[in-house]
């Protein structure tokens, strides 16, 4: 791909971030774009799961195992094991952007794991700095860093106006997992 690759983040508190930068990956594949979402805090089984292997080998996925309980609920031995599951996984996405195996890298979540304290924001930014040019990179999850949005080219941010959990409808298969 010949093309200037520029930043996104998709934040905020609302539904669809995940789902916006995953849907911006299945256009870049029918462009011929090999795309890499790496997830962090994520590892229960979703309907991406099966579609993105569908699409494979331009469309890949990583994540780690799943996160049974919030931050706060952890004891120190459960966050020390967490932070260094989430530290490699960003430690994966260095490591894929820089061997260049892709043209479209979508770091899941990552948001959510600076917001917990789980991962460092100085090596997001050193990783927003250091893209290969030519690399499109999408950053989601709540909360976006001033020192990440001042370093992106798109920012958008996704407030709820109505929910179906306010009616008491859950997460439904295939459509919010």
């Amino acid at each position: 791909m010949n093309h200037l690759g520029l930043t996104h983040i998709y934040t905020g508190d609302g539904k669809g971030k995940t789902t916006a930068a995953l849907g911006l990956g299945l256009r870049a594949v029918g462009r011929g774009f090999r795309v890499l979402v790496v997830q962090f805090l994520k590892g229960a089984p979703t309907g991406e799961l099966e579609s993105i292997a569908k699409l494979s080998p331009l469309y890949r996925l990583y994540r780690g195992t799943e996160i049974t309980k919030f931050t706060w609920q952890m004891n120190q031995a459960e966050l020390e094991s967490t932070r260094a599951l989430q530290s490699e996984i960003l430690t994966y996405a260095e490591a894929e952007l820089a061997s260049n195996s892709c043209d479209l890298l979508i770091l899941d979540e990552v948001l959510g794991a600076l917001g917990t304290k789980l991962i460092d924001l100085e090596r997001v930014v050193q990783l927003v700095k250091s893209k290969p040019q030519r690399v499109e990179l999408v950053l989601t999850g709540r909360n976006a860093p001033p020192q990440l949005t001042e370093l992106a080219d798109y920012v958008s941010e996704i407030h709820p106006v109505k929910h179906p959990m306010q009616n008491g409808i859950g997460a439904r298969t295939g459509i919010e997992n």
